[in-house]
């Protein structure tokens, strides 16, 4: 495929300028983060569309147990509406007992579909193995699942998985450590120098000298009062003063199984010179059938015939001067019509060549 514009070819031009953004878009506090949740469960009242597996069973057992409901050991109960399944969560910070989580809720073994089904009481832990939170309700199940007695099937979205909103109380809070020490120490989601010494400079100059250092390329150290409330109003004021990021590196980034093209505007090239040229190969297949004599005798005869072309297009060599920029390397390689592969092919040659000044990351 050919096109005119790079850009119609996949080949997407990143340009990121120096910018300014507040703290809380480009960076987090340390040690306040969410908490992830899971827990084992079982799901029941579906239409025939749950499972019947020796651990299924064995859950579906061990619940009746619990309550006082003991079976024989070689009762094998008939669980088809009844469902084993994983459910996990996410825990924020500063959630406390008594809010409610979001839950999602996954079929574990044969279960064909969850819709209609309400999970039972299930303990959510955390990797500490303590119970934070405890979920149960009736799912919302956006996938459905037909079959037909002659085996076909229709399946769409996923029926297996299915969500609980505020389908679980929190019962215990996690500790952080926002309330204690001196100091707060801020990651910024992108490391770099630059934008660390750029974010204590502008911490400084609103709060004073001294205030916040950058530890490396992703900390910054900001001292901060002690006191809860005082805290709360300190971060208040300082999550929305405005930092100057750094520009990005140099980098090209090449998606191999899409063609996605992205080139950073700090890219440039040393002097090369480049000629890429095209070969477009046909081959056309026909049948002749030969007849034998109908006096003589003989067989009718099909005798296959390959025709190959070979094309090779005539491309121009262009020149890159040194210090080209991404605008002009863009009209250059649009001058040739290269198409996504293309572009892939001289832009590791010139990688390799040395002519280019930026990184290759192939994804």
């Amino acid at each position: 495929m050919k096109f005119t514009t790079l850009i119609a070819a996949a080949l997407i031009l990143l340009s990121l300028p120096a910018d300014a953004q507040r703290i809380k878009d480009i960076a987090n506090i340390q040690g306040v983060r969410s908490n992830q949740l899971i827990g084992y469960g079982l799901v029941v009242g579906l239409p025939g569309t749950g499972e019947k597996t020796r651990y299924t069973e064995q859950t579906f057992k061990t619940m009746l147990k619990n309550f006082g409901i003991n079976l024989p050991d070689n009762f094998r109960p008939k669980v088809k509406n009844v469902a084993v399944v994983a459910v996990n969560a996410d825990m924020p910070a500063f959630i406390k007992p008594g809010q409610t989580l979001d839950v999602t809720v996954s079929s574990l073994g044969e279960a064909k579909s969850l819709r209609g089904g309400t999970l039972l009481q299930t303990f959510l832990k955390g990797v500490d193995g303590n119970v934070y939170a405890i979920a149960q309700g009736s799912m919302v199940v956006s996938g459905f699942s037909a079959e037909g007695q002659d085996g076909s099937q229709v399946i769409q979205n996923t029926p297996t998985v299915g969500r609980i909103p505020n389908g679980a109380i929190v019962e215990r809070s996690v500790p952080n450590p926002f309330a204690s020490g001196d100091f707060l120490t801020f990651n910024l989601h992108r490391a770099d120098f630059t934008t660390a010494r750029n974010m204590a400079t502008a911490i400084n100059s609103l709060l004073g000298p001294e205030m916040a250092r950058a530890l490396d390329a992703s900390s910054i150290q900001v001292n901060a009062p002690r006191d809860a409330s005082q805290r709360v109003s300190f971060l208040a004021t300082l999550e929305n003063i405005q930092v100057d990021l750094a520009e990005e590196a140099a980098k090209v980034i090449v998606n191999s199984r899409t063609g996605t093209i992205v080139v950073g505007e700090n890219v440039r090239l040393l002097p090369a010179a480049v000629t890429h040229g095209g070969m477009t190969v046909t081959i056309a297949e026909s049948l002749n059938v030969s007849q034998g004599n109908p006096l003589g005798g003989g067989d009718t005869v099909v005798t296959p015939e390959s025709t190959i072309g070979v094309e090779e297009d005539n491309r121009r060599m262009f020149l890159f001067n040194p210090g080209t920029t991404l605008d002009e390397l863009v009209r250059a390689v649009n001058l040739v019509g290269a198409a996504p592969s293309d572009v892939l092919a001289i832009l590791e040659a010139l990688k390799v060549a040395g002519a280019l000044h930026g990184e290759l990351i192939i994804i």
